[in-house]
């Protein structure tokens, strides 16, 4: 029975690469394991499995009756559907740990760097297996995405590392050409819907049985979203009205490195209080916020008494 390998809803460029990353380690040790996807490419993932002549994963949403590894999350909200009438055999994050849980040990690997990328890196080192080129570009890209050019606080030695090696392998000479031309591709906004661009970076957390929804849009400049501003925003109450407390949308200027935080909750002096900053309107300038996993929702996690 093979294991289908998918990274979380709303995939980003780690999660797709990852579950394409993994089953290639797992499929020289001799195991059936198939990448997969939860959802359509983002245009910074098509970019990059384009560039590493890779094809879009077969699609995955519902895990029941099928093996699982789960790639780059370990939380139920982010999940395929009905995971608990599958049997998840494996996860491979660096994330922190959710609350997906098993009736029986499994292969299970965290570690607190910026991107699954480097966990696999790792791996593949300990396996003693040797990464294919155009795997290792993708890793690469996807360490580079995660980290935003080595500038997130989430980036630590281990990414560079990764990176370095990663690059001699795969034969990418120019590593900071690659991210601009991924940034280029991810920050491409003009003429998406408003409601797509929201869902291109989102994740739902819970906190403390409340649901908070969190999405990003990495930007070279504000301007770009300066006349949009107004539909996303409706774009975000539509989805807060799906029985959410509260959606952000991180509008992350990666030259000026900051977020502007557009916010729509039911409690906004509770989010203001979370970041230490005060809206102007449905947003709040926060310096220096690059990272959703390491700024954003441990601030969200202290403020909801978690």
């Amino acid at each position: 029975m093979p294991v289908y390998v998918v990274g979380h809803k709303s995939p980003d460029t780690d999660s797709v690469t990852a579950a394409i990353a993994y089953a290639e380690l797992m499929k020289a040790k001799g195991e059936d394991y198939i990448p997969c996807i939860q959802g359509k490419p983002n245009p910074e993932t098509e970019t990059v499995l384009k560039r590493f002549g890779a094809a879009v994963p077969e699609s995955l949403t519902d895990a029941t009756g099928k093996k699982i590894a789960l790639v780059d999350h370990s939380d139920l909200a982010q999940a395929p559907d009905n995971l608990s009438q599958g049997e998840v055999v494996a996860i491979v994050d660096h994330h922190k740990i959710g609350d997906v849980t098993t009736n029986n040990p499994i292969f299970f690997w965290a570690m607190p760097v910026g991107c699954t990328g480097t966990v696999l890196k790792v791996l593949y080192d300990l396996e003693g297996v040797a990464i294919k080129p155009n795997v290792a570009g993708m890793m690469m890209a996807a360490i580079l995405s995660d980290t935003v050019n080595f500038k997130s606080p989430t980036c630590t030695d281990a990414d560079k590392k990764a990176v370095a090696e990663l690059k001699a392998i795969s034969g990418v000479t120019d590593t900071d050409a690659l991210f601009m031309e991924m940034l280029k591709a991810k920050s491409a906004v003009e003429g998406v819907p408003a409601m797509e661009l929201l869902d291109r970076d989102y994740k739902d957390f819970d906190m403390k049985g409340k649901k908070v929804g969190v999405g990003q849009l990495e930007l070279a400049t504000l301007d770009q979203v300066a006349s949009m501003r107004d539909d996303l925003y409706k774009a975000m109450q539509e989805k807060k009205a799906g029985g959410r407390h509260t959606v952000l949308l991180m509008l992350t200027d990666v030259v000026k490195e900051g977020t502007d935080l557009m916010v729509a909750s039911d409690e906004p002096a509770l989010i203001e209080g979370a970041f230490n900053a005060k809206l102007q309107g449905n947003s709040m300038w926060i310096e220096g916020m690059m990272s959703r996993k390491k700024q954003t929702i441990p601030n969200l996690q202290k403020a909801f008494g978690l």
